[in-house]
């Protein structure tokens, strides 16, 4: 679909949730030309040029940006005309990025999906903005959410996709229409005849969104209607235990958290495996401790050394000082002096009273 719309002229039915950015400043949308964020540019506009319902305009200077994956031939190439074609009309300054996902594969060895999300994040967090919007919907948070079920992650990754993200350069992400069901965003833009482009790789199901989008989510859907709502409600749940912990960790980590290892007459050495920076935990602290903190020490020891645990990691670890969930597990603790190696270069070591972790090259 290529045909611009006209500008929106009357109220807009989108449940944005414009209290994400501040009157005065500068916010950047990210514009790929599908129907999300098509959506939220208008959304916004309308936002910052009418009252609506006794509100205020919402009074930020909007501007748009497009990035060019170098994927999709003349397909990808019309979607930035799309875009380019549509700020114009609307009167938005409007900037493309051209970043090449192929090559960044080969040269950091990642997939597909995670060499446009890096470098796309990477050129909007060049933007002299206060923020950048991005079209996230509620059905997106959905699949987030499932997806990182599925793969296993604990309870930030069930957070899914935040309502606010600050570092990017000198920007934050904001996400205004995670609220919004990808229906509604659709039935909002064919009330103002306004069409948008469709990204044939969205119908690609051997990626593992789409895979998830067309397939998973509506089987489930068949089990329970609102599923998309129900995993919504989780992830806000899920981010308001992260941001509890986050604070608890905060207090309790400074208390248990220990650099380095005893050394004769007291006090502690700070690098003694191979030069590397070690922490430790006492493992009797440790043993006290409800599971659900016990579990978050480990995990934040091993960030501690620039490292994430997996589930099966952390128990793995904690099976390590005795202090696994299973007899299993009990059975097979380490001894004084046994040792994992970890995924990541990550080594934790038993010694007779704690557990030693340090990042190896």
């Amino acid at each position: 679909m290529n045909k611009i719309g006209a500008v929106p002229r009357k109220t807009s039915n989108l449940a944005l949730d414009c209290s994400l950015v501040r009157a005065g400043e500068r916010v950047c949308v990210a514009v790929s030309g599908g129907a999300d964020s098509v959506a939220l540019l208008l959304g916004l506009v309308e936002a910052n040029t009418q009252s609506a319902q006794n509100k205020e305009p919402l009074g930020v200077v909007l501007s748009a940006a497009h990035v060019h994956h170098g994927l999709r031939g003349s397909e990808a190439d019309e979607d930035a005309a799309f875009v380019r074609e549509l700020c114009a009309r609307m009167g938005i300054p409007y900037k493309q990025f051209d970043v090449d996902v192929a090559a960044r594969q080969v040269a950091e060895n990642e997939g597909l999906e995670e060499a446009a999300r890096e470098l796309r994040y990477e050129a909007l967090g060049s933007l002299e903005v206060d923020a950048v919007a991005t079209g996230h919907t509620l059905d997106d948070q959905a699949e987030t959410v499932m997806m990182k079920l599925l793969r296993g992650a604990w309870t930030e990754g069930l957070g899914g996709v935040s309502p606010v993200v600050q570092g990017l350069g000198k920007s934050r992400i904001v996400r205004p229409m995670l609220g919004v069901r990808r229906k509604e965003v659709e039935e909002f833009l064919q009330s103002l005849g306004q069409v948008w482009r469709e990204d044939s790789s969205n119908r690609d199901v051997s990626l593992t969104r789409n895979r998830v989008r067309h397939e998973l989510m509506p089987m489930l859907r068949s089990f329970q209607p609102e599923v998309d709502m129900v995993l919504a409600r989780m992830a806000a749940t899920a981010r308001d235990e992260e941001a509890f912990w986050h604070s608890e960790l905060a207090r309790i980590l400074p208390q248990v958290l220990l650099p380095g290892a005893p050394v004769r007459g007291g006090g502690r050495a700070v690098s003694n495996v191979a030069g590397t920076l070690v922490w430790a935990v006492e493992i009797p602290r440790l043993a006290l401790m409800p599971a659900a903190l016990r579990r978050r020490v480990v995990r934040a020891a091993a960030k501690s050394c620039g490292a994430r645990l997996s589930a099966v990691e952390t128990a793995k670890v904690l099976a390590l000082a005795g202090l696994g969930q299973d007899g299993t597990m009990a059975k097979v603790s380490g001894r004084s002096g046994s040792r994992l190696e970890l995924a990541g270069g990550l080594r934790v070591e038993r010694s007779a009273r704690e557990l030693r972790f340090w990042h190896e090259d």
